[in-house]
């Protein structure tokens, strides 16, 4: 068997394989509510063969959506268009995942094919919050600085989404601290000029993200997995988050009862210089993965199946992230298996396809 196509069990959740669809925004929403887009565009790749779908950047709090047309969590009414799109995923193999985000100063942008600026307030927009009062660049309004109670209501909104998100029939949460959003934006000292307790040292940049992890875990189920994101470097040494903080960082993650690390990079600073190519960020998810004893996920320019093959069976990653390659393909996993030699089953409806 290919090691692409060998099963992985986290807590009481069996993957099918090691191939997960990466959470991508959509921008398709009103008032956060999940349509028809969004059943066909998730449904389509659990239908192709994934094993694991992560529903897209989904808003703990309406400030928190990097776009007005995101996906939410942040009321109840949100949860039974999302249910509809995981008894639909469940009921063709796949585990539904949802990440959980809040965009802090990089929120309140328009769709990227409408230009991706700050939408002002008088627009449709709202007023953005990050851990210090340093704008994202220089088109970018300065954000509020978080006080103390803004930080624990923040923590409280991620812990009743999580709730939430059971309830839609959800059986992963990513939390998502990366790409320069609000979480990866107090790891970060480029974005963190604070002098409290959430600033300063590391011990304290992690907080945030250690106490939503915290607060997460106490209302997920003990026997579901819960994933966070990280950019495991900001592309801007000296100075910045970087790959032995994240290693350090998951050590602490891996006690709390984070299951596994999804190791992307980037997003704090608009112009980093990074140096792109197929499987770019594996090293990350490999690092992590040997020196922190965490599972971890690779994602980035991975794109055939001999390469995610080969990062598996080397044990470089325990599962493979792939998003526009998703977007080219919803049926990759029925693709790979065959060029890889792996026998998977086609859904029965799709089987007079095959040759």
């Amino acid at each position: 068997m290919a090691a692409l196509f060998s099963p992985l069990t986290q807590r009481s959740v069996t993957l099918r394989n090691r191939i997960v669809v990466s959470p991508m925004c959509q921008y398709s929403c009103t008032d956060g509510f999940a349509t028809d887009w969004h059943l066909v565009h998730l449904g389509s790749r659990a239908v192709g063969g994934a094993a694991v779908v992560i529903a897209e950047a989904t808003a703990v709090e309406a400030r928190g959506r990097i776009s007005p047309q995101d996906l939410g969590l942040w009321q109840e009414a949100h949860i039974e268009p999302l249910a509809r799109v995981t008894r639909f995923l469940r009921g063709h193999g796949a585990v539904p995942a949802v990440q959980l985000a809040h965009a802090g100063r990089k929120a309140s942008t328009a769709r990227p094919w409408e230009g991706g600026r700050p939408v002002p307030p008088a627009q449709g927009g709202w007023p953005v919050v990050a851990p210090s009062a340093v704008p994202f660049a220089e088109d970018h309004p300065v954000p509020g600085e978080l006080d103390a109670a803004n930080i624990a209501g923040i923590v409280q909104a991620f812990a009743t989404a999580a709730k939430r998100a059971l309830a839609a029939g959800f059986e992963i949460i990513e939390v998502h601290s990366a790409h320069g959003y609000l979480l990866h934006q107090f790891l970060s000292p480029l974005s963190n000029r604070r002098t409290d307790r959430y600033g300063g040292p590391f011990e304290n940049r992690i907080r945030l993200l250690t106490e939503v992890v915290d607060a997460v875990r106490a209302v997920w189920p003990e026997r579901l997995p819960l994933w966070v994101r990280v950019s495991a470097t900001d592309w801007a040494e000296p100075g910045g988050w970087d790959l032995p903080q994240t290693v350090a960082l998951a050590k602490i993650l891996k006690t709390r009862g984070v299951d596994l690390l999804d190791c992307s990079s980037g997003g704090t600073l608009p112009h980093a210089k990074i140096p792109s190519g197929p499987g770019f960020q594996v090293p990350f998810a490999e690092a992590v993965r040997r020196e922190a004893g965490l599972a971890t996920g690779a994602v980035g320019l991975i794109t055939q199946p001999d390469q995610a093959e080969k990062i598996v069976a080397e044990s470089r990653a325990d599962v493979i992230l792939l998003a526009r390659q998703f977007l080219r393909d919803p049926y990759w996993p029925l693709h790979a298996a065959r060029a890889l030699g792996a026998t998977i089953a086609w859904p029965v409806q799709y089987q007079r396809a095959i040759d």
